[in-house]
């Protein structure tokens, strides 16, 4: 089934489509959308049983053999981040159904985040580097405009910055593939990794790879070039602050483990130890940034930075183990991280504020909030029997195995710094008293909203608290499946001869 690979592209794109003529018709539109997102996720899920079952899946897209034409390619890796990537869309769909105001959706709320999932999933299914930037300019203009969508002040402001500092990113990829294009003379991934082998090991090889980090590392928020990421994406309405949360800076830290793990790998003593000092010093800052927040939305902002950090451990680290880590840790974090930006949804509906002084008091309100909420947050920190547990402790042996004590030591304490953090929010806002509700009267609770908008904010946070706990009892399943992914990305003989037909 070759063209399973091309659904997750098609079924957003015909979805935008669809959603723009019905524009004039809400209902009609929101089921376009509910449909679409459905469909999406459904086909990402038979793309990953297909990839597991038959192996890495590829389509030539006008029957243009590759390396010449645009090819498409689905091994594990890819075929599991366009999984979770098709289960967000779901969960954030269903949630703007009742968060979104009228008049985003009547000037193109849910066909630019339907052309978002093109762009996340075209990112990751693409098998050259001309397309990926070309998937990047799509996510780039579908996030911008969401970003400003309702122009207040804060929200042009943040997309301002947002625009700018990847404008700046986009232009370091167009100049590296260029680059890289003059000296090996293809595009193509798969065709890549074999000529890049071939050539003599040279300065500009490592200059090119310095490049692509600095590409990529601006999109996936690394140290030191994280600064675009607090300052927007606190801004928008909260279902787009969590789909932007989940995904796009995992695009960009896709896109580091693939090009480091098949086409970057002459001077790994120079590159790899280069990004694990990397991932421990944006795991250190990204926590100090949240620990200093008192905004609900910007702890979880600055969270993003940390757990970055830990996403490209396991590539600094570069071993199987590692990488399954890496993998693990992306997938645990799309899911918790999601979760959390729409219980602060959530909140925001029920208070108005997400300004942790003018909060308190929902623990008592809305009990089941606050259960929402400490299942992700101590998923984030680490705390057993949650997925991030899991997730951190195969980083941390993997770390030791290395005998890479110093990033191990950083790692428990950023987990440590995590907690506290999440501690700080749990207290000032689900358990101290309330300065907005008076003596002897009852903080606003979910009970007071109708039937119907309680289900469609609460549907998608349960569902994802869900997987986080069924992740973290049952862990195997995705070790196995991650720790099969790792031993593709470094033994990419398969992938190339998937794509070329001919092995290296």
């Amino acid at each position: 089934m070759p063209h399973v690979v091309i659904l997750p592209i098609l079924i957003p794109l015909v979805t935008a489509i669809a959603s723009i003529f019905a524009r004039k018709r809400r209902r009609l539109q929101r089921l376009i959308s509910v449909c679409g997102a459905a469909a999406l996720s459904s086909a990402s899920l038979l793309l990953l049983a297909t990839v597991w079952r038959e192996g890495i899946k590829t389509l030539q897209v006008g029957s243009w053999p590759a390396p010449f034409g645009i090819a498409l390619v689905a091994d594990l890796f890819s075929a599991m981040m366009v999984a979770v990537a098709g289960l967000m869309g779901l969960s954030v769909v269903v949630f703007s159904l009742e968060s979104a105001d009228s008049e985003h959706e009547e000037i193109g709320y849910h066909p630019l985040l339907h052309i978002l999932l093109l762009g996340v999933c075209g990112s990751f299914v693409t098998g050259d580097l001309f397309n990926l930037y070309v998937w990047f300019e799509v996510m780039l203009i579908a996030s911008f405009v969401l970003l400003a969508l309702g122009g207040s002040r804060g929200q042009m402001e943040g997309a301002i910055k947002y625009v700018t500092l990847n404008l700046i990113a986009s232009s370091f990829l167009l100049a590296a593939i260029g680059i890289l294009y003059g000296v090996a003379g293809t595009l193509n991934l798969a065709d890549l990794a074999r000529h890049l082998r071939i050539l003599p090991h040279s300065g500009l090889i490592t200059v090119l790879a310095t490049l692509f980090l600095v590409a990529f590392g601006i999109k996936a928020a690394i140290f030191p070039l994280f600064f675009w990421l607090p300052a927007s994406y606190h801004t928008p309405p909260v279902a787009i602050s969590a789909i932007f949360a989940g995904l796009l800076t995992k695009v960009g830290v896709y896109a580091l483990i693939r090009v480091f793990t098949l086409l970057f790998i002459q001077d790994v003593d120079y590159s790899h130890n280069l990004i694990l000092m990397i991932s421990g010093l944006t795991m250190v800052t990204g926590v100090l940034g949240a620990v200093a927040q008192n905004d609900f939305r910007r702890i979880l902002s600055f969270h993003i930075i940390s757990q970055v950090g830990y996403m490209i451990l396991g590539l600094g680290l570069y071993t199987p183990l590692a990488l399954a880590g890496s993998i693990f840790y992306i997938v645990h974090h799309i899911i918790v991280k999601t979760n959390l930006f729409l219980v602060s949804g959530i909140v925001l509906r029920l208070r108005g504020t997400l300004e942790l002084s003018r909060l308190g008091e929902l623990y008592r309100g809305s009990p089941g909030l606050a259960l929402l909420f400490l299942v992700p947050a101590l998923s984030l920190a680490g705390l057993p029997p949650l997925s991030g547990f899991w997730a951190k402790l195969i980083l941390v042996r993997a770390g030791l195995e290395q005998g890479s004590y110093a990033i191990v030591a950083a790692a428990l304490a950023v987990g440590f710094l995590t907690l506290f953090s999440m501690t700080k929010i749990w207290t000032e806002a689900f358990w101290k008293v309330s300065p907005a509700v008076g003596e002897g009267s009852s903080a606003p609770s979910l009970r007071e909203l109708s039937s119907g908008a309680r289900l469609l904010l609460l549907a998608p946070p349960l569902l994802l608290a869900a997987l986080t706990v069924a992740i973290g009892l049952a862990a195997e399943p995705l070790f196995a499946l991650s720790m099969e992914a790792a031993r593709q990305l470094l033994n990419p003989e398969a992938y190339i001869e998937a794509v070329l037909g001919q092995t290296p």
